[in-house]
């Protein structure tokens, strides 16, 4: 009980900085702005794990099919500063991971980086006409309110809903809970492959989900392993024996995922967004000694910062891969509900 009111107390200058902000914006303090494309806002209330970059990934399967689309990303982590057209030959270093996964995924679509999304979404706009978005994704954007979006969608891990968590550093809220009200979707992701009405009534009720909000559930679907190198052996896959590499904020449904048909004889892990470097490679070209029967799995989003390393051996070349993950949306008619959005 001690700790709790201690944590209390400590969160309180942290509380009141985001309320004060939000305040701000809500009774045009700071001011907004709004753009005549729709603007779709994908984000969370909590650090990271939620799984945004897999659902903005699921938003451009379906929208691109009518409509030409953009993602706009923060660019986490990059190098490079100000506006950028992602280019798939660049790195993660140049554009960030997140955002060179999905233009590698949907090479036809644009995919921009820009910290301020308000002079990223201009600078969409103004491409020539042909290529000009009919419809923008901002990513991980549900905290950058200068933007007003055409709909908010705010995503909620299953595992570590917010009414069960607490704010930074004491938790993984890095908002306040009670700023879902502002969503227009809510989805949970994460999910077992069947969500009961019992579940469905529990969500509603303790995420006081409002008239106008839609609440939806989603889980991952892995793919067959892919190489991150062209001269990857296919083969490896087949071993019983895992080396896992994660730089991710949650690799537990991967793990989960690999329980059924693997042994995972050592686990690497580092913080998400982590950059590789040649001497983590030379670390994994060590163990890849130690396990030779094993086979390297990682992540679709790690692929992206490992693709350009130059020290791995041919060995662990041949032998490292992972696995891509669509999402699933468990409601019925979901896809409707998708296309409904840029109406």
């Amino acid at each position: 009980m001690k700790s709790f009111f201690l944590n209390k107390i400590l969160l309180f200058p942290y509380y009141t900085v985001l309320k004060l902000r939000h305040w701000c914006y809500d009774n045009g303090v700071f001011k907004s702005y709004r753009f005549d494309v729709p603007i779709i806002c994908i984000g969370n209330v909590s650090a990271g794990g939620t799984g945004k970059t897999p659902h903005a990934e699921l938003l451009v399967r379906e929208l691109s099919k009518d409509k030409r689309v953009a993602v706009l990303s923060r660019g986490y982590g990059r190098k490079s500063k100000g506006f950028n057209l992602v280019d798939a030959n660049g790195s993660a270093e140049e554009f960030g991971d997140e955002p060179l996964q999905i233009k590698r995924k949907f090479p036809e679509i644009i995919v921009a980086v820009d910290a301020n999304r308000v002079r990223g979404i201009r600078s969409l706009m103004a491409l020539q006409e042909e290529i000009r978005p009919q419809v923008i994704i901002m990513d991980d954007a549900f905290q950058h309110r200068r933007v007003i979006p055409q709909t908010n969608i705010v995503l909620i891990d299953h595992d570590k809903p917010p009414y069960c968590d607490n704010l930074l550093p004491f938790g993984r809220l890095r908002d306040l809970p009670e700023q879902i009200k502002r969503a227009d979707f809510i989805i949970v992701t994460k999910c077992p492959p069947e969500v009961s009405d019992d579940a469905i009534l529990s969500w509603t009720q303790k995420l006081g989900v409002l008239p106008h909000q839609k609440l939806l559930f989603s889980k991952i679907n892995y793919g067959e392993p892919e190489a991150i190198f062209e001269d990857g052996d296919k083969r490896y896959t087949y071993s019983r024996f895992v080396i896992l590499l994660t730089g991710i904020a949650n690799p537990k449904p991967l793990e989960y995922h690999l329980s059924d048909n693997y042994k995972i004889d050592k686990r690497v892990h580092f913080r998400d967004h982590y950059y590789y470097s040649e001497s983590d490679a030379k670390t994994l070209n060590k163990l890849a000694e130690r396990y030779p029967k094993a086979v390297i799995f990682t992540t679709e989003k790690d692929s992206q910062r490992l693709k350009n390393l130059k020290s791995f051996t041919e060995e662990t070349r041949r032998k490292i891969f992972y696995f891509p993950i669509e999402i699933s949306i468990l409601n019925e008619n979901w896809d409707l509900t998708i296309k409904s959005l840029v109406k």
